[in-house]
């Protein structure tokens, strides 16, 4: 009876280890999260990430991908501007054990963390910060969690790498950051 009780013991506290570590042994899962130490959601962007300041891309951090994640995508871009949304970052086939960029990422075409930059508006590899004419504009930093590797060429434009993410999105998450001159 003692050895059955000991039994009953040693595989409810197994049990007990099991459900109590489940949430994180899981890949990743949950809700996508983007977030940046520089700005908050919805807050002004530093004029360091600016053409005012020194035009640096901020420091980026996401987490919870979803489970089937191989590869990553990034856009920024300023739907306010004054001639249609104006593309300021296109970083592609970033690895998905990237789990964040940190700031001032070098404007090469295959930037140590990783990945392909392609070309903006400013008809420029990497980024370009926020640079309106005038007024408040909103700059959307979009995280998309890919199911492949989209192994375009170095350059792409946003619309190019739109294309080749239909039907490979498994996630997405966003960070909005203002500017105004």
């Amino acid at each position: 009876m003692k050895e059955n009780n000991a039994t009953s013991i040693c595989l409810m506290f197994f049990f007990i280890i099991i459900f109590l570590t489940l949430p994180f042994a899981k890949a990743e899962g949950g809700t996508m999260k983007l977030k940046s130490s520089a700005f908050e959601e919805g807050g002004m962007i530093p004029s360091k990430y600016t053409c005012d300041g020194d035009d640096v891309s901020p420091p980026l951090k996401w987490g919870s991908l979803p489970d089937g994640t191989k590869s990553l995508a990034l856009i920024c871009d300023d739907p306010d501007a004054p001639m249609g949304t104006w593309v300021h970052w296109v970083y592609y086939d970033i690895p998905a054990k990237t789990k964040d960029l940190p700031e001032n990422i070098s404007p090469d075409e295959h930037p140590a963390p990783g990945g392909v930059q392609g070309i903006n508006d400013f008809r420029r590899i990497g980024y370009g910060g926020p640079c309106p004419p005038g007024g408040t504009h909103r700059y959307y930093f979009k995280l998309y969690a890919l199911d492949t590797l989209m192994n375009l060429s170095s350059g792409a434009t946003k619309k190019q790498v739109l294309k080749a993410m239909e039907n490979h999105i498994v996630g997405h998450v966003q960070l909005m950051g203002k500017y105004r001159r």
